[in-house]
Formats: C-alpha cells, structure tokens, sequence
C-alpha cells in the first residue's frame, strides 16, 4: 500500500524563509502542542487556516506561505470523536487554555498528551483551528529523520532562500 501524502499550508515569518521545515519557532516559545524546547510543525490543511492561525485575529502581518507535502505521517486524528473516544479524552482538550497554564507552572494537558502519543509512536496530531472554524491544522512532532515521516516543501521552481544572506 502506498505511503499517504497530505498537503499542508504553513504561514510564517519571512525572515525565515531559509528554515521552513525548522519547527525551532515553535521549539523557542512553545505552542499548544509542544513545550519549551521541543522542536514542532504547525501547518494547516486549509490555506485560509494557515492564514488565520498565523495572524491570530490581529493586525495582518506580512508572512511566507509555503505547500508542504507530509509523506507517511502517522497522525492522530483530534477532530474525529472516535479517536478521542479511544484516547479516553473529551473535546475540552481543544479548549484547552495552554497559554495560561504554562505561566502557572503547570503540565497543559495538551502536553501530557503529546508525551503520551508521542510513546505511542504517533508522528503528530489533526486539531480543529481555533481562528479559522471548520479549518484543521496539524502540529508534528517528527519529520525527516530514520523512523520518521518526509516533510518536503513544495517549490518546484527553488524560489525559497538557502540562507538569511539570499534575500540580500
């Protein structure tokens, strides 16, 4: 059987342009879906998704939006009432107020559960976009590395930088 493709959206910051597949935005400030430290893709399965998420409902600021293909991701699917079924989780876990706990020193369980899907060899996770409803998004975890799904940036023409000095 064939490995699955998925198409993702990523908007993100021009001054990046070099790293699209870094996740070290995500690693620096962390996210619903990783702490501190853990390096993390955030795209979306929409290109309005990507959009929203990436603007956040404020002011639109400028942004790169790259294609990306995710060949044999091992995804659990958040937005299915089955898979929270068989996770023993309800849908509060997409209201989950991350932000808040974390400035309170605490474990978001969006977190706890990440570690646990993560030791359940789970490359990332399908979630409903909180800015864009309807939207879904994805955050993965592991990309391009042995055991790993391939994440590759669609730019057939090789339009994106190699380095911060190409934009000069």
């Amino acid at each position: 059987m064939p490995e699955q493709t998925v198409t993702l959206w990523r908007a993100f910051v021009p001054r990046w342009a070099h790293l699209p597949l870094s996740g070290e935005g995500a690693a620096r400030f962390g996210g619903r879906w990783n702490p501190v430290g853990a390096l993390t893709i955030y795209a979306a399965r929409e290109l309005s998704t990507a959009w929203a998420e990436y603007n956040q409902g404020f002011v639109q600021h400028p942004a790169l939006i790259a294609q990306l293909e995710l060949i044999g991701a091992r995804l659990a699917d958040l937005t299915a009432s089955e898979t929270l079924r068989s996770l023993g989780i309800g849908e509060d876990i997409h209201r989950c107020e991350w932000r808040d706990m974390v400035d309170k020193g605490l474990v978001p369980a969006t977190h706890e559960l990440r570690a646990r899907l993560l030791a359940e060899d789970f490359h990332g996770v399908i979630y409903p976009s909180f800015m864009s409803p309807g939207g879904t998004c994805v955050a993965l975890w592991r990309w391009n590395a042995e055991g790993a799904p391939r994440l590759e940036v669609v730019d057939p023409d090789g339009r994106l930088p190699i380095s911060p000095a190409s934009w000069l």
